[in-house]
């Protein structure tokens, strides 16, 4: 058995897959967090699993490895846990994206056809395909393509899911737990300084999400991983009314724009207990955690021009949270190239959700030698996006 001793610092969804992938594969995992387990960035998120929003490349790809896996692995937890798998409230509904502009029509299926080509499940629909997926939906719609493989999951639920497993394979988890600082020894890591101690390590993973930027500075490493806030609005319970993931064509170029001005797109779908989130918004800020009136009305305005009905919904709450950017939008995984067995797997930004499963078997993958699902090199860190110092 592989008892190579592995340190996860970060116990969102990204850093609990890869410690269940980890553990599985016989490595000695201890994960350790500043805080509870899926309680950072995981916590604020809509659980999205998407391939709709990814054009052809490597993070298609990984999402589209990300989508195969998530019902296997969802039926795995279900062998050993039934309620965590129910918990992780998996749903492989599909998810609509709609344009309201002949200018838009166009991107989307030019956009729609070379994710097509790419292997993607599309399907075009029509004005009367739209009126009968989406009742509630503007009919004021010039395109629409549904996209059978996108699907949705409550983010805390599968988070605790993949580490509930991950426990039962014998990882082990240390709550409260502040990383401050590495121990190196001849250009490698060897452990990591925490809560006045060193706790040793063969390889440590930093899987700390918007926190990986500060993370890697503090181990001697910096990465350019810096955070990208984004809001959700909450409705009270509306069964049926929204029955896909549905956002408009707009919502692509705001995930791949490079400003730190607020983006804001129409984004909405219901969860298993009826209520409706509607998002999205990006923006950088810091880490600046303040819930701004004017943000949630420029997304609460874009939501209604896609679902006029919402206009009587009543919102119970709002949140928000803090996405992991990196400038070329790419994930970032491998071993950092300046500090020996420092591995990264971070930088997904609002897709760490979907991308967590995928990334976790590509890492165990390139740590036990086989060879990946995929190709990497896309995502390694010797990129000029990531080894790039910056303020975090």
């Amino acid at each position: 058995m592989n008892r190579t001793r592995v340190v996860v610092i970060g116990a969102g969804i990204v850093g609990v897959a890869c410690a269940r992938e980890l553990a599985l594969a016989g490595f000695d995992v201890l994960v350790l967090d500043r805080g509870r387990p899926a309680g950072g960035t995981t916590s604020h998120g809509e659980g999205n699993l998407l391939v709709s929003d990814k054009g052809p490349g490597a993070e298609l790809a990984l999402a589209q490895l990300s989508a195969r896996l998530w019902p296997r692995l969802v039926a795995e937890i279900a062998v050993g846990d039934p309620r965590a798998a129910v918990a992780t409230e998996f749903d492989p509904k599909g998810g609509i994206v709609v344009a309201t502009t002949e200018a838009g029509a166009g991107a989307l299926l030019a956009f729609a056809a070379a994710q097509a080509v790419a292997g993607v499940r599309t399907e075009p629909l029509s004005a009367v395909d739209v009126a009968a997926a989406e009742p509630a939906l503007t009919r004021e719609v010039t395109a629409a393509v549904r996209y059978a493989d996108d699907a949705q999951v409550q983010p805390a639920g599968a988070a605790l899911a993949l580490l509930g497993s991950a426990l039962a394979h014998g990882a082990r988890l240390r709550t409260d737990t502040e990383v401050t600082g590495a121990v190196v020894r001849g250009g490698r890591i060897t452990g990591v300084r925490a809560a006045g101690e060193v706790i040793e390590a063969d390889v440590v993973v930093n899987a700390a999400g918007p926190w990986s930027g500060l993370v890697s500075a503090r181990l001697g490493a910096p990465i350019a991983v810096r955070p990208r806030r984004g809001e959700v609005l909450v409705t009270t319970p509306m069964p049926g009314v929204v029955r896909h993931k549905v956002y408009d064509a707009d919502y692509v170029g705001a995930v791949g724009t490079g400003s730190g001005e607020l983006q804001t797109s129409a984004v909405v779908e219901s969860t298993g207990g009826g209520t409706v989130l509607i998002g999205s918004s990006r923006r950088r800020v810091g880490f600046d955690d303040t819930i701004r009136p004017d943000v949630l009305g420029a997304i609460a305005a874009k939501a209604l021009r896609l679902f006029p009905a919402l206009a009587d919904a009543a919102v119970m709450r709002a949140y928000g949270g803090f996405r992991p950017y990196v400038a070329d939008h790419l994930p970032v995984l491998g071993e950092d190239p300046r500090l020996g067995n420092l591995w990264h797997a971070t930088g997904h930004e609002g897709a760490g959700i979907g991308q967590s499963v995928g990334t976790a078997l590509l890492l165990r993958e390139l740590l036990t030698g086989a060879e990946p699902s995929m190709p990497v090199e896309e995502f390694t860190v010797d990129r000029p996006a990531v080894l790039v110092e910056v303020a975090v």
